[in-house]
């Protein structure tokens, strides 16, 4: 992520790809989310899922980790060319989450984020607020994933 004064609005970016496997899916059930769906496939089936389904969170969590690595990609071009890298973060919230239908072991989702506002902070004027939506889409093409996240970026012009 660049510094506040450079970042477009309407700017996409791609955050990565994650397939996401029964052993995986389990585990994280079992650390943070134990519903009988997210740990037996068979208990899937039998439900609306079709089969074992990641738990909603764990696809936010991984959407967050792809986003931060990122981050930290485009700062180690940056600072390869000889550039400064901003401060990024917190964030002090998100809005519209939605799990737009089941991501199941096998499933590859890949996600994106677009720059859809941005206005300069106005209790912390280093700071400006950045607005994305972020989507996560499955290997057919179809919406698995959306949220629309904000975060505080380093502004130049303090």
């Amino acid at each position: 992520m660049d510094f506040f004064e450079d970042i477009l609005v309407g700017t996409s970016t791609p955050l990565g790809a994650h397939s996401f496997f029964a052993d995986e899916i389990i585990a994280f059930a079992r650390a943070f989310d134990p519903q009988p769906f997210h740990l037996d496939a068979a208990v899937g089936a039998r439900m609306h899922f079709g089969g074992l389904a990641a738990s909603g969170w764990h696809t936010a969590a991984v959407a967050a980790r792809l986003r931060a690595q990122a981050i930290a990609r485009h700062h180690a071009v940056l600072r390869g060319q000889g550039k400064p890298t901003p401060r990024i973060g917190p964030s002090p919230g998100f809005k519209n989450l939605k799990w737009l239908r089941p991501v199941l072991a096998g499933d590859t989702v890949t996600f994106t984020s677009e720059v859809t506002s941005k206005k300069p902070s106005a209790s912390r004027p280093e700071w400006g607020l950045v607005f994305t939506h972020e989507t996560g889409t499955d290997q057919y093409g179809r919406a698995v994933f959306a949220l629309d996240d904000c975060v505080f970026v380093e502004r130049i012009e303090a």
